[in-house]
């Protein structure tokens, strides 16, 4: 049995008035079936059937108000055991599939069961992937102890435990879709599994067991390999995407990474060279058909491999679209001299190092336009919804596009204008290494008000950025070249350039703005010590 968690039915609203149950206790429900109609402050709103089954409780009467998050209506699902032990209704139940032998829970236990309802995991998703279960059904959790990761649209999650007990069913497989609000696993908790045992036993025993029952043949347990914490190897979501499509098994693939991390480059090597079989390596031509894990083939070359748009990638793709379609945007470009920044880093990178600090080109990218915000406060604002007001924003948070293994995410450091030079540095290290990881946190992601992309990182000269909407800004850093310049007195000179390319909002930024703004940004660049006059 199942609770019907009432979702977000609109911005803002936290509870709705019950108007009319198109459904009794005991009634048969079809998939998508109106169900309940619900008035909020704005609209009458159709509940339907999130799948087939049957009502076992309706929590809130006709006339009665609803709170957004908690228990609607209670259900049973097509294909659940009808005859189940006595439970308390109002309690989430699922029972799972039989345990091993010698493992049977008791009638109370099972009674106990509760299901994890997955809950808010950043604002407006709705939906993640579970990309690698750390638990199987059966086996002992302890409180705190992660189970799941799971891939949203912005970052990785990681699931723990709500408390010590018992897993007794895993409703999302691995690679499947689990919907917020909406059951992840069950697990009976350890008073009531201890509880049980005390029934079906001589009262000799205490405490939790703390070996791990053996799982059930549809969930194996996941082979350590002597690799990464509770048993889990470390990979990638796009990594383990691969592993699915060519129906490899993460622990056939040896790992070269950290922690033995498992690359992209060795499934590759892998596929190249032919699927290891136990004991030993096949020894598989390229091109060759081989029998992967479960019976499936895969080619070891030549063939499309189809990978399914999800996570950072498809809200990436989303969000460019309607920003290119949405936004008018221009370009404007400009090169800078980064001689005397150049040496003015090398100077100050041995203290940084001993700060512990990496100290690259960035920090003083975001410091300087953070002073250029002062001369041109518009570059830090943004329209509201309808583009008839600015607001002008007290903060620069700047953005910086990271290439990360999930795909291009923007974390921003916040506050730039208020931080040290230092300060900045140990930031933009910390969420370049989460970002990278695939585990920024939400907050890290909110809030920016211009971006920089540093395409120069990877070799490129210029680009045509598109605008992290809702920012009115952005710009594209190539890489710094030796390149020869007259001086003063019209002498070659060799000199470090850089060229920027900015995309402006043309509802608000005109080229005279942006040109006045990139010179103010040039000015502290190209005589860094100018940056001191202005630091509080």
């Amino acid at each position: 049995m199942s609770d019907f968690m009432l979702p977000d039915i609109g911005e803002g609203i936290v509870e709705c008035e019950v108007v009319e149950w198109r459904v009794a206790e005991g009634d048969a429900i079809e998939e998508d079936q109106p169900v309940v109609e619900v008035m909020t402050d704005k609209a009458l709103v159709e509940i339907t059937a999130p799948e087939a089954g049957r009502i076992t409780r309706l929590y809130v009467a006709k006339g009665e108000i609803a709170k957004v998050h908690e228990p609607l209506f209670a259900y049973e699902s097509e294909g659940e055991a009808e005859a189940a032990a006595p439970r308390d209704e109002r309690q989430t139940a699922a029972v799972g599939k039989p345990a091993p032998a010698g493992a049977e829970p008791s009638s109370a236990a099972v009674a106990a069961a509760r299901d994890f309802i997955l809950p808010d995991i950043g604002e407006g998703i709705v939906e993640c992937e579970v990309v690698e279960w750390r638990v199987a059904e059966g086996d002992a959790i302890e409180e705190d102890q992660p189970l799941v990761d799971v891939m949203t649209d912005k970052a990785m999650v990681e699931i723990t435990a709500p408390e010590a007990g018992t897993i007794s069913r895993l409703h999302v497989p691995k690679g499947e879709i689990a919907k917020v609000h909406a059951p992840l696993f069950a697990y009976v908790p350890a008073q009531a599994e201890e509880a049980g045992e005390a029934d079906a036993r001589p009262a000799a025993t205490t405490g939790r067991p703390t070996e791990r029952v053996a799982p059930t043949a549809s969930a194996p347990p996941v082979a350590t390999g002597g690799r990464g914490p509770h048993g889990r190897i470390p990979a990638s979501p796009a990594v383990r995407r691969l592993l699915r499509e060519h129906g490899l098994a993460l622990e056939t693939v040896p790992g070269s990474g950290k922690d033995g991390r498992v690359l992209k480059e060795d499934v590759l090597r892998v596929l190249d060279e032919g699927v290891p079989a136990p004991g030993g390596h096949a020894t598989a031509e390229p091109g060759q058909q081989v029998t992967a894990p479960g019976g499936r083939e895969a080619s070891v070359a030549g063939e499309v491999r189809v990978e399914p748009l999800r996570g950072v990638r498809a809200v990436m793709a989303r969000r460019m679209v309607e920003a290119a379609t949405t936004i008018p945007h221009f370009q404007y470009g400009e090169e800078i001299d980064v001689t005397e920044l150049l040496a003015l880093r090398e100077r100050l990178k041995p203290a940084a190092e001993a700060a512990d600090t990496r100290l690259t080109l960035m920090p003083f990218f975001m410091k300087a336009m953070a002073l250029a915000v002062r001369e041109e406060p518009i570059l830090n604002a943004r329209l509201n919804d309808d583009a008839s007001e600015i607001h002008y924003l007290p903060a620069v948070n700047i953005g910086m596009a990271v290439d990360s293994r999930s795909g291009l995410i923007v974390p921003n450091v916040k506050d730039v204008e208020r931080r040290t030079l230092l300060e900045v540095a140990r930031e933009i290290q910390r969420l370049t290494g989460d970002a990278r990881e695939g585990k920024v946190a939400q907050a890290d992601l909110k809030g920016g008000t211009i971006s920089i992309s540093n395409i120069g990182a990877l070799g490129g000269t210029y680009a045509a950025p598109i605008i992290n909407a809702p920012e009115v800004a952005i710009v594209a850093i190539g890489k710094s070249q030796w390149l020869p310049r007259f001086d003063a007195h019209g002498e070659v000179t060799r000199r470090a350039i850089m060229t920027v390319t900015w995309a402006g909002d043309h509802r608000i930024i005109d080229g005279g703005t942006i040109a006045r703004f990139c010179n103010a940004w040039k000015g502290y660049l190209e005589a860094p010590e100018t940056m001191l006059l202005h630091l509080g």
